[in-house]
């Protein structure tokens, strides 16, 4: 529960301290005295939206800090997983710099804005009158039946499932339509790929084809060359091998005259050896030249084969192609691919669709089960919120598919008055009946839900008299199992207070400053007598609320 607030440069407020000792606090004041800062600020250190126009000094950073009592209400694991140490006197911290930065603190240790609005979901419910607008909300509905009905956990464990399953679907349809591509695609790649498959590239295959073609074309001039070569080295009289055979012979005789000499011998018979082998390989070089028509026909065939794809793929080497034919390749291996995940996906479906079902059809029978105990008791209270005629339904409806809410639509329908048909909330109820339903509503969550504070903000709206006095008694019985705070306008329900808040506005010279304070008893007799008159408080209104006060 909510222990003490603490606001600094918020705002009106430029500093204020309160505590909150009791199980139901009021909290009252003049419309604008800044009622509403004091909720927002408290807003901003559970987790609202920062904004850095509400500074009240634009060169001071805003601080904001709230103690609550956490013993006994099982948010040991929550601390736990968030890596947080818990403590029993809790205190949550928000501060927003100059510039509009903003900083949250858990027991001092920084967190995410969302670790903090998730604690202070666990903390602080904050019913204002735009709530009561809520009630006309599927999801608020739902939330309000399932609290009743003990569900949340499966509601919640059912919407992750759901979110998952969507997923599935999303991307089954994906895979489907990339399968519908791929067949009209298959063909036209398999084409592709068989004609590079025939094609048997190799690495450098074009100029070698090049090369042959070029020698298979010539064949005739380079065997008559090749040979004329081998010729001119060993035929004829004065062919070469005989002139080695001299120069050896006469370099030979010179070799005793000096080492020289034998150097040139040396290499004149290294000429005559490499001559020699020359005009053997020039002759066998020759001999495996031969004019093969057919086979120059297979090579001009092959090399423009080659040149097509090229030009046809728009790339210049055979490495290219071989690299388009592996990416056409595996296209048509991720066919069979798309099949397997698709096939696998519907199981996955399948299995999700039943698992689904399953919970779904269990939401069902217990929503239904508790709706009409939702029923009866609410229509309760209004009976003792002088609505003594009004008759509230919860109409579920069931779906053929699963939803993100299970196999049930819900809709909250209202009947005021004998003689009215029930019409939802927003086409048949005041602002007055709203809000005694959403207390009739809140009242009954109450017990079901461990929430530690509960904050009213005019709940009395549209109300008065006894009305408002039974409004108080509610939110006193309340006040029994969680901590209340009402805002309100109406002396009936400030006199229930066990504390009492006053909001007030200060002018000076520069600024106007909204403060907070506690009202002991006679302060209290002042305001309530206040609250029961226009302008200054008569006898006869401080003696009604001399008695008000003395009947709480």
């Amino acid at each position: 529960m909510l222990k003490r607030l603490h606001i600094n440069n918020y705002a009106l407020i430029e500093q204020v301290n309160v505590g909150f000792p009791a199980k139901l606090t009021v909290v009252t004041g003049e419309t604008g005295a800044g009622k509403s800062i004091f909720l927002e600020a408290l807003s901003l250190v559970l987790g609202a939206r920062a904004d850095s126009n509400t500074l009240q000094d634009k060169t001071k950073k805003c601080i904001v800090e709230a103690e609550f009592n956490l013993k006994n209400y099982g948010l040991k694991d929550f601390f736990t997983e968030n890596e947080l140490d818990f403590e029993d006197h809790t205190i949550l911290r928000r501060e927003i710099n100059p510039e509009g930065k903003s900083r949250a603190f858990i027991n001092d240790s920084p967190v995410g804005l969302t670790v903090l609005k998730n604690l202070g979901e666990k903390l602080v419910d904050i019913h204002s009158q735009h709530e009561t607008l809520m009630l006309n909300e599927t999801a608020f509905q739902f939330d309000i039946l399932d609290s009743y009905a003990g569900t949340q956990i499966l509601f919640s464990h059912y919407k992750k499932q759901f979110a998952l399953f969507n997923l599935k679907k999303k991307e089954l349809a994906e895979l489907l339509a990339q399968e519908l591509q791929a067949k009209k695609d298959l063909d036209y790649y398999q084409f592709l790929f068989s004609e590079l498959e025939e094609a048997n590239l190799k690495p450098g295959e074009l100029k070698q084809l090049e090369e042959e073609s070029a020698t298979l074309e010539n064949s005739g001039f380079i065997k008559s060359n090749l040979l004329g070569s081998a010729n001119l080295i060993h035929d004829g009289e004065m062919n070469l091998l005989s002139n080695l055979t001299k120069i050896k012979q006469q370099l030979q005789t010179l070799i005793k005259f000096g080492d020289s000499y034998k150097t040139f011998s040396e290499r004149a018979n290294a000429l005559y050896i490499e001559a020699k082998d020359l005009a053997n390989e020039l002759e066998d070089a020759e001999t495996k030249i031969i004019a093969e028509p057919h086979r120059l026909e297979e090579i001009n065939s092959q090399f423009d084969r080659i040149n097509r794809l090229l030009k046809k793929h728009n790339v210049k080497s055979e490495e290219e192609l071989q690299i388009i034919k592996s990416d056409i390749e595996n296209k048509l291996s991720q066919f069979g691919s798309l099949e397997n995940q698709i096939e696998k996906l519907n199981k996955e479906i399948l299995n999700a669709t039943k698992e689904l079902s399953q919970t779904a059809n269990d939401l069902s029978t217990k929503r239904k089960a508790n709706a009409s105990k939702i029923e009866k008791e609410v229509e309760q209270m209004l009976t003792d919120l002088s609505m003594p005629n009004a008759h509230f339904k919860i109409a579920l409806s069931n779906l053929t598919e699963l939803s993100s809410t299970g196999f049930d639509t819900i809709k909250f329908l209202f009947s005021p008055n004998k003689g009215n048909d029930f019409k939802e909330l927003h086409k048949i109820a005041s602002g007055g009946e709203l809000s005694r339903l959403m207390l009739s509503l809140k009242s009954l969550l109450a017990a079901k839900k461990s929430l530690p504070t509960i904050i009213f903000d005019e709940i009395d709206t549209g109300v008065s008299g006894e009305v408002a006095n039974k409004i108080g008694q509610i939110l006193l019985r309340m006040g029994e199992k969680m901590q209340v705070i009402s805002i309100t306008h109406l002396p009936q329900i400030a006199c229930k207070g066990q504390f009492h808040l006053f909001v007030y506005k200060q002018d000076n010279k520069s600024k106007t400053i909204s403060h907070i304070k506690e009202l002991n008893a006679d302060e209290r007799v002042v305001e309530i007598a206040k609250m029961l008159s226009t302008g200054s408080p008569t006898p006869s209104a401080i003696k009604n609320a001399e008695d008000l006060l003395s009947r709480n």
